[in-house]
Protein backbone atom coordinates (compact mmCIF):
# COMPACT_ATOMS: atom_id res chain seq x y z
CA UNK A 1 0.00 0.00 0.00
CA UNK A 2 2.79 2.44 0.87
CA UNK A 3 4.57 1.71 -2.42
CA UNK A 4 1.35 2.25 -4.37
CA UNK A 5 0.69 5.50 -2.53
CA UNK A 6 4.22 6.65 -3.34
CA UNK A 7 3.71 6.34 -7.06
CA UNK A 8 0.17 7.75 -7.03
CA UNK A 9 1.21 10.88 -5.14
CA UNK A 10 1.21 14.24 -6.98
CA UNK A 11 4.28 14.89 -9.15
CA UNK A 12 5.31 17.98 -7.28
CA UNK A 13 6.53 18.68 -3.80
CA UNK A 14 5.72 22.38 -3.42
CA UNK A 15 2.15 23.51 -3.91
CA UNK A 16 1.62 21.84 -7.26
CA UNK A 17 4.68 23.35 -8.95
CA UNK A 18 5.75 21.75 -12.21
CA UNK A 19 9.11 23.52 -12.43
CA UNK A 20 11.84 24.55 -10.03
CA UNK A 21 15.08 26.53 -10.30
CA UNK A 22 18.30 25.92 -8.38
CA UNK A 23 21.76 27.36 -7.92
CA UNK A 24 24.30 24.54 -8.18
CA UNK A 25 27.66 25.35 -6.59
CA UNK A 26 31.25 25.06 -7.65
CA UNK A 27 33.26 22.61 -5.55
CA UNK A 28 36.85 21.81 -4.67
CA UNK A 29 37.73 18.12 -4.80
CA UNK A 30 40.71 16.14 -3.50
CA UNK A 31 41.61 18.93 -1.03
CA UNK A 32 45.31 18.27 -1.61
CA UNK A 33 45.95 14.86 -0.03
CA UNK A 34 42.40 13.44 -0.25
CA UNK A 35 42.40 12.24 -3.86
CA UNK A 36 38.88 11.14 -4.83
CA UNK A 37 37.67 11.09 -1.21
CA UNK A 38 37.50 14.71 0.06
CA UNK A 39 35.65 17.75 -1.25
CA UNK A 40 33.88 20.92 -0.23
CA UNK A 41 31.30 23.24 -1.77
CA UNK A 42 31.88 26.92 -2.51
CA UNK A 43 29.57 29.91 -2.06
CA UNK A 44 30.33 30.99 -5.61
CA UNK A 45 30.29 30.67 -8.54
CA UNK A 46 27.03 28.78 -9.22
CA UNK A 47 25.26 27.36 -12.26
CA UNK A 48 21.60 28.34 -12.82
CA UNK A 49 19.36 25.39 -13.66
CA UNK A 50 15.60 25.03 -14.11
CA UNK A 51 13.83 21.66 -14.26
CA UNK A 52 10.26 21.14 -15.47
CA UNK A 53 8.09 18.06 -15.68
CA UNK A 54 7.48 17.12 -19.31
CA UNK A 55 4.73 15.26 -21.16
CA UNK A 56 7.38 14.13 -23.63
CA UNK A 57 9.33 10.97 -22.77
CA UNK A 58 12.99 11.31 -21.86
CA UNK A 59 15.12 14.39 -21.21
CA UNK A 60 15.05 17.66 -23.19
CA UNK A 61 18.03 19.97 -22.67
CA UNK A 62 18.09 23.69 -23.50
CA UNK A 63 21.47 25.41 -23.04
CA UNK A 64 21.50 29.16 -22.42
CA UNK A 65 25.24 29.76 -22.45
CA UNK A 66 28.13 29.77 -24.92
CA UNK A 67 29.83 26.51 -23.94
CA UNK A 68 28.24 24.48 -26.78
CA UNK A 69 27.60 21.45 -24.59
CA UNK A 70 25.77 18.48 -26.16
CA UNK A 71 21.97 18.33 -25.91
CA UNK A 72 21.82 14.56 -26.42
CA UNK A 73 21.02 13.47 -22.84
CA UNK A 74 23.22 10.37 -23.06
CA UNK A 75 26.20 12.56 -23.93
CA UNK A 76 25.34 15.38 -21.54
CA UNK A 77 26.35 15.34 -17.86
CA UNK A 78 22.97 16.65 -16.67
CA UNK A 79 21.10 14.37 -19.04
CA UNK A 80 22.90 11.23 -17.89
CA UNK A 81 22.12 12.01 -14.24
CA UNK A 82 18.44 12.66 -14.98
CA UNK A 83 18.17 9.51 -17.11
CA UNK A 84 19.46 7.49 -14.16
CA UNK A 85 16.81 9.07 -11.93
CA UNK A 86 14.09 8.54 -14.53
CA UNK A 87 14.75 4.81 -14.53
CA UNK A 88 13.54 4.72 -10.91
CA UNK A 89 10.48 6.93 -11.54
CA UNK A 90 7.95 4.84 -13.50
CA UNK A 91 5.28 7.51 -12.96
CA UNK A 92 7.31 10.26 -14.68
CA UNK A 93 7.47 10.66 -18.47
CA UNK A 94 10.34 13.09 -18.65
CA UNK A 95 12.01 16.36 -17.70
CA UNK A 96 12.97 19.55 -19.50
CA UNK A 97 16.20 21.19 -18.31
CA UNK A 98 17.18 24.80 -18.96
CA UNK A 99 20.86 25.24 -18.12
CA UNK A 100 22.87 28.44 -17.78
CA UNK A 101 26.40 27.63 -16.72
CA UNK A 102 28.67 30.09 -14.94
CA UNK A 103 31.23 27.47 -13.91
CA UNK A 104 33.49 27.02 -16.90
CA UNK A 105 33.93 23.40 -18.07
CA UNK A 106 37.47 22.17 -17.51
CA UNK A 107 38.13 24.78 -14.80
CA UNK A 108 38.78 22.27 -12.02
CA UNK A 109 36.09 23.62 -9.68
CA UNK A 110 33.44 21.01 -10.29
CA UNK A 111 31.70 22.23 -13.42
CA UNK A 112 30.50 18.75 -14.35
CA UNK A 113 29.42 18.04 -10.76
CA UNK A 114 27.33 21.22 -10.69
CA UNK A 115 25.69 20.13 -13.94
CA UNK A 116 24.95 16.67 -12.52
CA UNK A 117 23.95 17.55 -8.96
CA UNK A 118 21.73 20.55 -9.62
CA UNK A 119 19.20 18.84 -11.90
CA UNK A 120 18.68 15.78 -9.69
CA UNK A 121 18.16 17.95 -6.58
CA UNK A 122 15.67 20.10 -8.51
CA UNK A 123 13.86 17.08 -9.95
CA UNK A 124 13.70 15.45 -6.54
CA UNK A 125 12.06 18.61 -5.16
CA UNK A 126 9.41 18.39 -7.87
CA UNK A 127 8.79 14.76 -6.96
CA UNK A 128 8.15 15.44 -3.30
CA UNK A 129 11.70 14.62 -2.18
CA UNK A 130 11.17 10.90 -2.61
CA UNK A 131 14.91 10.21 -2.91
CA UNK A 132 17.60 10.54 -0.23
CA UNK A 133 20.75 12.63 -0.65
CA UNK A 134 22.70 9.41 -1.07
CA UNK A 135 20.34 8.41 -3.91
CA UNK A 136 20.91 11.78 -5.56
CA UNK A 137 24.68 11.32 -5.37
CA UNK A 138 24.24 7.90 -6.97
CA UNK A 139 22.25 9.39 -9.87
CA UNK A 140 24.64 12.32 -10.33
CA UNK A 141 27.63 10.00 -10.53
CA UNK A 142 26.33 8.83 -13.91
CA UNK A 143 26.91 12.39 -15.07
CA UNK A 144 30.46 12.39 -13.77
CA UNK A 145 31.11 9.20 -15.72
CA UNK A 146 30.12 11.02 -18.92
CA UNK A 147 32.55 13.82 -18.07
CA UNK A 148 35.59 11.84 -16.96
CA UNK A 149 34.90 8.16 -17.56
CA UNK A 150 34.86 7.51 -13.81
CA UNK A 151 31.99 7.51 -11.29
CA UNK A 152 33.72 9.63 -8.64
CA UNK A 153 31.79 11.52 -5.96
CA UNK A 154 34.29 13.94 -4.38
CA UNK A 155 32.67 16.91 -6.18
CA UNK A 156 29.14 15.50 -6.30
CA UNK A 157 28.82 14.79 -2.56
CA UNK A 158 29.64 18.31 -1.30
CA UNK A 159 27.50 19.84 -4.06
CA UNK A 160 24.49 17.89 -2.74
CA UNK A 161 25.28 17.69 0.99
CA UNK A 162 27.01 21.06 1.34
CA UNK A 163 30.08 21.71 3.49
CA UNK A 164 33.01 19.32 3.57
CA UNK A 165 32.41 15.66 2.79
CA UNK A 166 34.44 12.48 3.05
CA UNK A 167 33.64 9.66 0.61
CA UNK A 168 34.74 6.59 2.55
CA UNK A 169 33.48 4.26 -0.16
CA UNK A 170 31.92 4.46 -3.63
CA UNK A 171 30.62 0.88 -3.86
CA UNK A 172 28.65 0.90 -1.65
CA UNK A 173 28.28 4.65 -1.16
CA UNK A 174 29.37 5.81 2.28
CA UNK A 175 29.44 9.61 2.65
CA UNK A 176 30.41 11.39 5.88
CA UNK A 177 29.72 15.08 6.46
CA UNK A 178 32.59 16.83 8.28
CA UNK A 179 31.97 19.75 10.64
CA UNK A 180 34.75 22.07 9.47
CA UNK A 181 35.66 25.44 11.03
CA UNK A 182 35.04 28.72 9.20
CA UNK A 183 37.43 28.94 6.26
CA UNK A 184 37.97 31.45 3.47
CA UNK A 185 38.77 30.01 0.07
CA UNK A 186 40.72 31.83 -2.64
CA UNK A 187 40.73 30.25 -6.09
CA UNK A 188 42.68 31.25 -9.17
CA UNK A 189 41.72 29.81 -12.53
CA UNK A 190 44.47 30.22 -15.13
CA UNK A 191 42.65 30.40 -18.45
CA UNK A 192 43.82 27.07 -19.77
CA UNK A 193 41.87 23.81 -19.78
CA UNK A 194 42.91 20.56 -18.12
CA UNK A 195 40.47 17.75 -18.88
CA UNK A 196 39.80 15.43 -15.95
CA UNK A 197 40.18 12.38 -18.19
CA UNK A 198 43.61 13.59 -19.38
CA UNK A 199 44.74 14.48 -15.85
CA UNK A 200 43.86 10.96 -14.70
CA UNK A 201 45.80 9.29 -17.50
CA UNK A 202 49.13 10.78 -16.42
CA UNK A 203 48.88 9.49 -12.85
CA UNK A 204 51.13 6.69 -11.64
CA UNK A 205 49.31 3.40 -11.10
CA UNK A 206 51.70 2.31 -8.34
CA UNK A 207 53.11 4.29 -5.42
CA UNK A 208 55.94 3.65 -2.98
CA UNK A 209 54.88 2.37 0.44
CA UNK A 210 56.71 5.24 2.19
CA UNK A 211 54.72 7.75 0.11
CA UNK A 212 51.45 5.96 0.85
CA UNK A 213 52.18 6.04 4.58
CA UNK A 214 52.92 9.76 4.46
CA UNK A 215 49.75 10.40 2.46
CA UNK A 216 47.60 8.40 4.90
CA UNK A 217 48.99 10.44 7.76
CA UNK A 218 48.16 13.69 5.99
CA UNK A 219 44.61 12.60 5.15
CA UNK A 220 43.97 11.51 8.73
CA UNK A 221 45.53 14.73 10.03
CA UNK A 222 43.44 16.89 7.70
CA UNK A 223 40.17 15.21 8.68
CA UNK A 224 41.10 15.43 12.38
CA UNK A 225 42.09 19.07 11.98
CA UNK A 226 38.79 19.94 10.32
CA UNK A 227 36.72 18.14 12.95
CA UNK A 228 38.72 19.62 15.85
CA UNK A 229 38.77 23.10 14.23
CA UNK A 230 42.55 23.02 14.57
CA UNK A 231 43.87 25.43 11.94
CA UNK A 232 47.53 24.55 12.56
CA UNK A 233 46.87 20.84 12.05
CA UNK A 234 44.90 21.62 8.89
CA UNK A 235 47.85 23.59 7.54
CA UNK A 236 50.40 20.88 8.40
CA UNK A 237 48.27 18.23 6.72
CA UNK A 238 47.73 20.04 3.40
CA UNK A 239 50.50 18.10 1.69
CA UNK A 240 50.23 15.71 -1.27
CA UNK A 241 53.21 13.49 -2.15
CA UNK A 242 51.44 11.34 -4.75
CA UNK A 243 49.12 13.28 -7.10
CA UNK A 244 50.28 16.90 -6.95
CA UNK A 245 53.90 16.30 -8.04
CA UNK A 246 52.59 14.80 -11.29
CA UNK A 247 49.64 17.06 -12.06
CA UNK A 248 51.28 20.34 -11.06
CA UNK A 249 53.51 20.26 -14.14
CA UNK A 250 50.36 20.95 -16.20
CA UNK A 251 49.72 24.27 -14.40
CA UNK A 252 51.97 27.28 -15.11
CA UNK A 253 52.95 29.18 -11.98
CA UNK A 254 51.74 26.50 -9.59
CA UNK A 255 54.79 26.34 -7.32
CA UNK A 256 55.04 30.14 -7.11
CA UNK A 257 51.38 30.41 -6.14
CA UNK A 258 51.73 27.90 -3.30
CA UNK A 259 54.94 29.44 -1.97
CA UNK A 260 53.88 33.10 -2.12
CA UNK A 261 50.39 32.49 -0.75
CA UNK A 262 51.70 30.61 2.27
CA UNK A 263 54.19 33.43 2.87
CA UNK A 264 51.29 35.90 3.27
CA UNK A 265 49.48 33.65 5.73
CA UNK A 266 47.49 31.02 3.85
CA UNK A 267 47.09 27.72 5.71
CA UNK A 268 47.88 25.88 2.51
CA UNK A 269 46.19 24.56 -0.59
CA UNK A 270 46.85 23.00 -3.95
CA UNK A 271 45.23 21.86 -7.15
CA UNK A 272 41.46 22.08 -7.21
CA UNK A 273 40.20 18.80 -8.65
CA UNK A 274 42.29 17.97 -11.69
CA UNK A 275 43.19 21.63 -12.28
CA UNK A 276 44.07 24.07 -13.64
CA UNK A 277 42.44 26.02 -10.79
CA UNK A 278 44.47 26.38 -7.59
CA UNK A 279 42.82 26.94 -4.21
CA UNK A 280 44.21 28.23 -0.94
CA UNK A 281 42.58 28.18 2.50
CA UNK A 282 42.80 31.05 4.98
CA UNK A 283 41.50 31.71 8.50
CA UNK A 284 40.27 35.24 7.79
CA UNK A 285 39.14 37.47 4.94
CA UNK A 286 42.12 39.82 5.11
CA UNK A 287 44.53 36.92 4.55
CA UNK A 288 42.33 35.55 1.75
CA UNK A 289 42.49 38.94 0.00
CA UNK A 290 46.29 39.05 0.38
CA UNK A 291 46.38 35.55 -1.15
CA UNK A 292 44.25 36.77 -4.06
CA UNK A 293 46.64 39.68 -4.67
CA UNK A 294 49.60 37.29 -4.78
CA UNK A 295 47.78 35.07 -7.30
CA UNK A 296 47.01 38.08 -9.50
CA UNK A 297 50.61 39.33 -9.34
CA UNK A 298 52.01 35.94 -10.37
CA UNK A 299 49.74 35.47 -13.39
CA UNK A 300 50.12 39.06 -14.54
CA UNK A 301 53.88 38.53 -14.46
CA UNK A 302 53.55 35.28 -16.40
CA UNK A 303 51.24 36.99 -18.90
CA UNK A 304 48.51 34.37 -18.64
CA UNK A 305 44.85 35.35 -18.39
CA UNK A 306 43.21 34.28 -15.14
CA UNK A 307 40.08 34.57 -13.03
CA UNK A 308 39.91 34.63 -9.24
CA UNK A 309 37.18 33.81 -6.73
CA UNK A 310 37.28 34.81 -3.08
CA UNK A 311 34.59 32.95 -1.21
CA UNK A 312 33.76 30.70 1.75
CA UNK A 313 32.57 27.13 2.21
CA UNK A 314 28.93 26.63 1.19
CA UNK A 315 27.18 24.71 3.97
CA UNK A 316 23.93 24.14 2.04
CA UNK A 317 24.95 22.74 -1.34
CA UNK A 318 22.49 22.99 -4.24
CA UNK A 319 19.95 25.67 -3.32
CA UNK A 320 16.32 25.99 -4.41
CA UNK A 321 15.58 29.57 -5.58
Amino acid sequence: MNLLKKYLSPLSGDGGKTSVSVLSPATVANVVCGFDILGFALNGPNDELTISLSDEPGITIINQDDFNLPTDPEKNVSGAALLAMLEECPDVKGFTLISKKHIKPGSGIGSSAASAAGPVVAANHLLGNRFSKEDLVRFAMFGEKVASGVKHADNIAPAIYGGVTLIRSIFPLDIIAIDAPPLYVTVVHPQIEVKTSDARQILKQKVLLKDAIKQWGNIAGLVAGLIQHDYDLIGRSLEDVIIEPVRSILIPGFNDVKTKCKEVGALGGGISGSGPSIFMLSKDEATAKAVENEMKTIYERIGLDYQTHLTTINQEGVRIV
